[in-house]
């Protein structure tokens, strides 16, 4: 029995042996390296980042050296330091999220609306204005902010420095996005829904409002969510265009904390950002889930991701 059972094992090690060489040497099996790759991209980006928060659970002051879990002091808890009672870091906070609403408000309906202009438009000049659509997406952001501050300075001198002069920064720098995501929608969907529209008898207003609209709202969404994560994450424009301290942003608010003594809260208020952008993706996710329900095949889950990809990744 003893001789039997070392075959049978001796048998088996062989025969995974054999498995394991078949996987590894299989060209046409999944690209095992890039699966690596891709792991190791998503630790290094994300561990950095889950220390930080962690760190904002600290129960002391250091943001270096672990002492203790605090709960929430860093957030509420403290009556001084805390992002609740500092009024500084109140004030960034709403500043950030104030920006990254009237960014959504204004750059996603003009996007829209230059998306639908630019793919319709085969007339001269069209050329022209599809690269100027797509030169934001490839000026570095330094070169944009300094821009900005000297269209400002010299040229729109009724515009000084201030939440105004930041939302048309953010929303000069965030609009081809949107742009470029409506048009990856419209060229995915082609015209023949607004085709079939017209021949029913539909006027042009009424094929935009009710068949063209609909259609794009997934790429409306993610267009939504997107300019939210560019504009909350923005320091050089934000930076340049800034009136002092009563339009500080996290970012700026962090960097100039960073430059002193930072406490925990400064962790918190940026753990905080990191929350707020989290929302944001998994509220994009479910409503591009609902709005493209009908797209998907039945039981199957690819043509969902796929289609998400395509229209929040065509940039």
């Amino acid at each position: 029995m003893t001789a039997i059972a070392a075959g049978g094992s001796a048998a088996s090690q062989r025969s995974a042996l054999a498995r394991f060489r078949a996987w590894a040497a299989n060209p046409w099996g999944r690209p095992r390296f890039l699966v690596l790759v891709s792991w190791i991209y998503a630790i290094s980006s994300i561990l950095p980042v889950i220390i930080a928060i962690q760190f904002s659970f600290n129960s002391g002051r250091s943001v270096s050296s672990w002492q203790g879990f605090a709960g929430f002091k860093w957030y509420w808890g403290d009556p001084t330091n805390s992002v609740w009672h500092d009024p500084t870091l109140q004030t960034a906070l709403f500043q950030s999220l104030k920006l990254a609403g009237l960014d959504m408000i204004v750059a996603t309906p003009l996007g829209v609306m230059l998306a639908l202009g630019l793919a319709r438009w085969r007339g001269y000049g069209s050329g022209a204005s599809n690269f100027l659509m797509l030169f934001p997406l490839v000026t570095p952001e330094i070169v944009m902010g300094v821009s900005l501050y000297l269209v400002f300075l010299y040229l729109f001198t009724f515009i000084h420095p201030s939440t105004l002069a930041q939302v048309l920064g953010h929303v000069t720098f965030s609009l081809s996005y949107v742009v470029v995501i409506i048009r990856g929608r419209l060229f995915s969907i082609g015209r023949q829904y607004e085709e079939a529209a017209a021949d029913l008898g539909a006027t042009p207003w009424e094929t935009l409002r009710l068949v063209l609209l609909p259609l794009l709202m997934p790429a409306i969404f993610s267009s939504l969510m997107i300019v939210f994560a560019i504009s909350i994450d923005d320091f050089v424009i934000s930076q340049w265009l800034s009136c002092g301290a009563g339009c500080d942003t996290i970012p700026i608010r962090i960097y100039s904390a960073t430059r002193g003594a930072p406490l925990p809260s400064v962790n918190a208020l940026a753990a905080i950002m990191v929350y707020f952008t989290l929302a944001a993706l998994v509220l994009a996710y479910l409503l591009f889930r609902f709005l493209t329900r009908g797209e998907r095949p039945a039981g199957g889950h690819g043509a969902g991701a796929g289609g998400m990809v395509g229209d929040m990744g065509a940039f």
